[in-house]
């Protein structure tokens, strides 16, 4: 199989666990692929600001459901602060917000109604 070349962000390079993960569905990497550079630095920077490995596996998930969904940037993210075209907004640097994966809470709620 011939090496697929992954788009890139406009600072952030794919992580090899990120990789992996847009790499196993055809479909996730299609959308991938169609993004801006600074669609897909959002979701890099988002994944790779992550302090806590179950944290950044929960991004990689949450990345592969909103690329499904047709989103073109993470949900809830302030945005990338490595961006040297122009400052974060101080709202940038307040907010951060990370959400469990739509799956996880979908399983969690079927488990509590049995």
């Amino acid at each position: 199989m011939a090496k697929v070349e992954l788009a890139t962000g406009v600072v952030h390079e794919v992580p090899a666990d990120l990789r992996k993960a847009l790499l196993a569905d055809k479909a996730v990497l299609e959308r991938w692929q169609a993004l801006t550079p600074l669609g897909r630095n959002e979701f890099l920077c988002w994944v790779e600001d992550a302090k806590q490995l179950e944290t950044r596996k929960r991004r990689i998930e949450r990345t592969r459901e909103e690329l499904l969904e047709g989103k073109r940037r993470p949900c809830c993210w302030a945005g990338c602060i490595h961006r040297t075209d122009k400052p974060p907004s101080p709202w940038a640097q307040r907010v951060l917000i990370d959400k469990e994966p739509k799956l996880k809470l979908k399983a969690k709620a079927k488990a509590k109604a049995k």
